[in-house]
């Protein structure tokens, strides 16, 4: 039996990501749409028999299975409980929540209403990810992770409100840095950290040309952004496990490259790639595994760009339809943000010097 979803939002990961994998997954079949943006309602074309709705009051629990919620940053912890109340479980874009009040929020709206909270990043299901993973096992004990993701230009859309703290939470650290560090639990599991260092940097995101082409959005008129667009940290996880962190929107590379290696006992594995859409990526994923002084190359499988997204659908049905998952992304995106609250502590307290705006 199909799981009768809802898409809630209709902004480009809604319209342009997840309905059509939803639309043309066999596990899925979406039964309605919603967003408070009459435009984006009439500009919705989903064929006969699929209700469009301008709030999720609309949705009900005999009627809808899952919601998957792709709405701004600051709607993300309200909606999404708001529907856990009424029964309803819901698929939550990251970042699930922008602070630990919020994850409170969404574990006590869980509870109430016996529904499931499972959250949405994709980057653990890449295939090559997933090749670095089948190597942890032999690289003996881990001791250090670096993890990057570095774009050559990919702001999202300028003045918009992916750059407003008040609607995003912040920046890049809350949008690729929460996709590395669900990386990173996917790897080496889940803990909590007790050490975190951060600092920030604000050099490119007003400046329109360091946009993300790939999206194809116009600059919004208002206001400038006033979040960072590279984040980098290091961190010292419960488990002894030291972590470095570099997320930048923007930067001076010709191409976008992720990196994540894992130093252990036994050997090094580093696999170098691009996460995400953008076509300003490397042709392929590398993955090698070093030991005494010698560096071999790991086959990893090709797929398409956004395959990723793909294969988290594959098993979000068996995982929704096991109580005993209840709890769990919210335990872990709780850890996520704790590690994000106290990495802009930290920034905050460090005085920078602002760059010039010599780059247009």
């Amino acid at each position: 039996m199909s799981v009768r979803v809802a898409v809630v939002g209709l902004g480009w990961a809604g319209r342009e990501l997840w309905l059509p994998l939803l639309r043309e997954h066999a596990d899925f079949d979406v039964v309605a749409v919603t967003d408070t943006e009459p435009a984006a309602r009439a500009a919705f074309d989903g064929g006969p028999g699929i209700p469009v709705h301008a709030t999720v009051d609309a949705l009900d629990a005999r009627s809808v299975d899952l919601a998957v919620v792709a709405v701004p940053n600051f709607l993300h912890a309200r909606v999404a409980a708001a529907l856990l109340r009424k029964g309803i479980s819901v698929f939550l874009e990251k970042p699930v929540c922008l602070t630990s009040d919020e994850a409170d929020l969404l574990a006590a709206a869980e509870r109430g209403g016996g529904a499931m909270l499972l959250a949405g990043s994709a980057a653990p299901y890449r295939s090559d990810v997933g090749a670095l993973a089948r190597l942890v096992p032999d690289l003996g004990h881990i001791r250090h992770v670096d993890l990057s993701w570095v774009r050559a230009r990919g702001i999202p859309k300028a003045g918009g409100w992916f750059t407003q703290r008040s609607k995003a939470g912040g920046g890049v650290l809350f949008d690729l840095g929460w996709h590395l560090l669900d990386t990173l639990t996917s790897l080496l599991g889940p803990s909590a950290f007790t050490q975190v260092v951060g600092v920030t940097a604000s050099d490119f995101v007003n400046t329109v040309s360091w946009s993300a082409a790939w999206r194809q959005d116009a600059p919004a008129a208002g206001a400038g952004g006033d979040v960072e667009d590279t984040a980098r940290g290091f961190f010292v996880r419960e488990d002894g496990v030291s972590v470095a962190l570099h997320a930048s929107w923007a930067s001076h590379e010709a191409l976008d490259v992720s990196t994540v290696q894992i130093a252990g006992s036994a050997g090094t594995a580093e696999l170098r790639c691009t996460f995400g859409f953008s076509p300003n990526r490397r042709p392929q994923s590398l993955l090698t595994l070093t030991r005494e002084g010698a560096t071999t190359s790991v086959p990893v499988p090709d797929e398409p760009i956004g395959n990723e997204y793909r294969r988290q659908l594959d098993g979000l049905a068996g995982i929704l339809g096991d109580p005993r998952n209840r709890g769990r992304s919210i335990g872990e995106a709780r850890t996520t943000v704790r590690v994000i609250e106290d990495f802009y502590a930290s920034a905050r307290s460090v005085r920078v010097r602002h760059a010039e705006p010599a780059y247009r």
